[in-house]
Order: structure tokens, then sequence, then C-alpha cells
């Protein structure tokens, strides 16, 4: 599908993304709410929600079940959605932003930089803005990578491709050395915290983490779908956006921002999780195009998506320990995105 696609066939798709995905959050939202230590019934699960919303529930529950689910499941998974819809809508824009299928938040050391701001708020006890340090440390950390990599790869006032890349990959690695040296000047207590940003969990979700991150999400993603038609046309290069009447340099630099404060607050409740902004946005693509009113809403979708399943596999196949939701994205979401990539060459789509 070419960027100038006819609206209603964009229309038409993205209806058909929304059918079938909204069901399937839904979907898994509730069987993830179900499971766990305190066994909840789908119909509980639907009855627990309706009570809290003033509504008659259409089964009996306990009080345990209802108190499990509002307390501890409910904010986590919430959580999820959220972090999960603001990596995959990340990594969407900046793949449109830098017409390349490999940015990603992770990759391009913005994740890594979020971590690295937490780290060193953490070593250097700077915590000037109380609860809300290490959100903040996240996003200024997040900022400060992509504006380096922007600066840096700018060649007459266009950014090139190859030197971002290298530039990400040099950010990447600086951050995760910083890191690594905070780690080591870290005390016991310190280092429990550097890891879990490093390897990235919801198992902390609290309905404050939700408070804090979800305005700042909501602002990144839904300020991503306005910026649609714009990445659009900057799939046919920055010129032809200028000729388009497209303002190309204040595109790219709303669109740092929204990445930068959506990554970094995602990071700052979650830890690093990788895999999700890459690779979401591909899937959408091979299934509906690359047209980015299409692929926005439902990249955050899918994001979400997956991040709900790779919890509730994170928390339940080595009870009563807990894995890394990191790991999880990457052991199962890499192998799939490998089938997908090598049936489509085969078939000389790609």
């Amino acid at each position: 599908m070419k960027p100038g696609t006819h609206p209603s066939l964009s229309r038409g798709r993205r209806a058909k993304g929304l059918l079938v995905l909204v069901p399937l959050l839904g979907v898994c939202v509730i069987l993830s709410l179900g499971v766990g230590a305190v066994k909840i019934a789908p119909l509980q699960v639907v009855s627990i929600l309706l009570e809290r919303a003033g509504l008659e529930p259409l089964t009996a529950f306990s009080d345990q079940q209802a108190a499990v689910l509002y307390a501890i499941r409910l904010p986590r998974v919430l959580l999820g959605v959220l972090v999960g819809a603001a990596l995959a809508v990340a990594g969407a824009a900046m793949q449109g932003l830098f017409r390349n299928p490999l940015a990603d938040p992770g990759l391009l050391g913005i994740s890594s930089g979020a971590s690295l701001g937490v780290a060193a708020c953490t070593v250097l006890k700077v915590y000037v803005f109380g609860f809300y340090t290490l959100s903040i440390a996240a996003f200024v950390g997040s900022l400060l990578s992509i504006l380096a990599i922007s600066s840096l790869a700018q060649e007459n006032r266009r950014t090139n491709v190859t030197m971002m890349l290298l530039c990400g990959i040099a950010i990447n690695a600086l951050c995760i050395a910083g890191t690594g040296l905070f780690t080591y000047l870290s005390t016991d207590d310190q280092l429990r915290t550097i890891t879990f940003w490093q390897l990235g969990s919801l198992a902390s979700a609290t309905w404050t983490a939700v408070s804090t991150a979800a305005p700042l999400i909501l602002l990144c993603t839904v300020g991503m779908l306005f910026l649609a038609s714009p990445l659009n046309a900057l799939l046919l290069g920055e010129a032809n956006a200028d000729h388009l009447g497209i303002n190309v340099e204040r595109v790219k630099w709303t669109l740092v921002a929204l990445v930068a404060l959506g990554v970094g607050a995602a990071v700052a409740v979650s830890g690093m999780i990788g895999f999700v902004g890459l690779v979401v946005p591909h899937l959408i693509r091979l299934w509906l195009g690359p047209n980015h009113r299409v692929l926005l809403p439902l990249s955050a979708l899918l994001g979400a998506v997956l991040m709900v399943l790779a919890d509730l596999v994170a928390r339940t196949i080595v009870v009563p320990s807990e894995l890394p939701i990191g790991i999880v994205t990457s052991l199962t979401g890499s192998p799939f995105f490998l089938y997908l990539l090598m049936r489509q060459r085969r078939t000389q789509v790609l």
C-alpha cells in the first residue's frame, strides 16, 4: 500500500484491525485478571468490575477474590496495557520518522537512556521530586538520548539514516556502560533497584504507578495519532513532505518529544522491555500495510495485547517465582517474528 492510500481503504483496514484487536485485548485482560494463586472465573471477573462500577453483578464472588483483583491484578494489567501501547506506538512512530524498519526505542538507546537516568538518580540518591523523581529521571534520560541521536544524524538539515543507526548503537552502548558503572558503584539495595530496570517487570504495579504513568502515556499515544498524516508524507522523503506543506522540522521534534515522554514514562514504571517497539509495528504492517492512520492505533492495541500476555506468562510459568517480563517478550516474540520474516521472503513480498 502506498502512503497516499485512499481514505476509505484506510478506514476499512482500521475497522478490520479494531474488530480483531479490541475483543482480543478484552479477552486477554479478563484472562490475566482471573489467573493466579487465587482463581477467579471470567464471569466473576466481569461481575467484580460491574459491582465496582455500581452495576448489578452477574454471579457471586468472594471478598477475597474482589480484593485480589482490585488491589493487585487490575493495576498490574492496566499498567501492562499502558506500557505495551506506549512502546509499540513509539516504535511505529520512530520507524516512520527515520524511514527505517530497525528504528526502535531499545535499539537506538532511548530505553537505555531512561535506565541510565534512573540508575544515576538511584546511586547518587537524587530524589528532588519525591515519588516522581525516578519517572522524571527516566524521561530526561530518554529525551537526552533521542536528542543526541537526532542531532548527530543531521546532515544538511536532513536525517542521515546510516548515521542515525550508528549513532543510536553508540548512544545505546554508552548508556549501557554508564548504567554498568552505576551498578558497580551501587549498594545491595540500589543494585536490586537497578536490576529491576534492566530486566523489566510489572511486579511493583500499584494504583499510584498507574495514575502517574497513564497521563503521560495517553498524551504520548494520542499525540502521535494526530501525526499519522505527516508521518505518511515523510515516507515519501523529507523534501517531498516539505513540498506537500508539511513542516518537517516541527513534526520531527514533536515526535521526538512524544517518544521520549512515552518511553520515559513506560520505562519508569516497568524497566527496560525490549522487542515490543521493534516487532509490533512490523506485524501490523505485514497484516494491514504501512499507512500510519492504521499502523499507529493498531500498534498500540497489539502492543497492549502482547504485554498483557507476556506478563501473564512471566508471573505464572515459574510459580512461586516470577520471570522478568523482558526475557519473556524476547524469548517468545523473536522466533515468531523471524518465522514471519522468512515466510515473507519466500513469498517475495519483502
